[in-house]
Parts: C-alpha cells; structure tokens; sequence
C-alpha cells in the first residue's frame, strides 16, 4: 500500500508541477515564454534522449552505470551538450532580439533536465530490474512501457520547477 501511495505522489506531484510552470509566476525572467516553458523541458528531453543514443552508438565505449549497461559516459554527455546547445538557439530565436537572460535560462532548463531525466531513467530502469520485469506497463511492449516514456519528464520537473521558482 505504501509503495502505490508513493507512486501516487511521484506522478501527481510531477504533473502538479508541471502545470504550475505552465501557468508560470508573473514577473519573473521567464514570463515571456511561460506558454512555451512545458514544450521545452519536453523537447529538452526528447534531444538529450535521441543525442545520447546518437552520440553513444557512434563513439560511446564507457558504460554509464550497471543498471542499463547501453548507456555510456560519451552518449549522456554528448546529450547533455546537445541538448543545452539546441534550447539556448531556440531560446535566442524565441525571445524578442537577443535576451541574454531568456537564453541562460533556456540552457539552465535543458541542463537540470537533460541530468534529472538521465537520472530519472536510470531510476525508472533499477526499480523495473528489482521488480524482475521488461517492461512497466503492457501500453507500449518492447519500450519499456508507458512509464518509461515519461518517467525522465516525471523526475526532472521538481528540478526545474525549483529552478524557476528559485532563481528565474
């Protein structure tokens, strides 16, 4: 019972808070693109993923961790960078001439997402190895599940919300 209360919390309270960042705080650096703050930690994510297996598949030679031996330390790096690389063009695009602040920002998000989602799927992956299954759901079979397409969104979003109700 504990365990599903947990479960519970994790997802609510990552959703909630993606929400929140989605009807952003007034006033604060980011205000200008809060329609746009979710589609970005999104498609923070979405690179970091493909970039990493790109960059791992080409060059990676150093596992990450035991717990998803295909990861290596050249493919989460390469990820990261491209990643914080990609947002702070899309951030210097999207913000009206170039707003120095609106760009960090964008490459502070993509950085603390592109880390936490690693992170987060690689907690997601220990828990489904501890529980003796492939996948966690049978939604999307062969892909770890439907929890494994969000459970780098699902970690990351504290982060970030903290981020932004901190320091942006």
């Amino acid at each position: 019972m504990g365990y599903s209360a947990l479960g519970l919390i994790y997802i609510s309270l990552s959703l909630g808070m993606l929400l929140n960042l989605r009807t952003f705080y007034p006033g604060t650096a980011l205000e200008s693109v809060n329609k746009l703050l979710v589609l970005v930690i999104i498609l923070s994510l979405w690179v970091n993923d493909t970039m990493a297996y790109l960059v791992g598949s080409v060059i990676g030679k150093t596992p990450l961790s035991k717990i998803s031996p295909k990861k290596t330390w050249e493919g989460t790096i390469g990820g990261i960078l491209f990643a914080i690389v990609s947002m702070g063009v899309l951030g210097y695009f999207l913000s009206s001439g170039f707003e120095m602040q609106t760009v960090t920002n964008y490459m502070i998000i993509a950085a603390i997402a592109a880390i936490a989602g690693t992170i987060g799927d690689l907690l997601q992956s220990k828990l489904k190895r501890l529980a003796d299954v492939k996948d966690s759901g049978r939604i999307l079979p062969g892909h770890g599940g439907f929890l494994d397409r969000f459970d780098s969104l699902l970690f990351a979003t504290p982060f970030i919300w903290l981020y932004i109700v901190m320091f942006a």
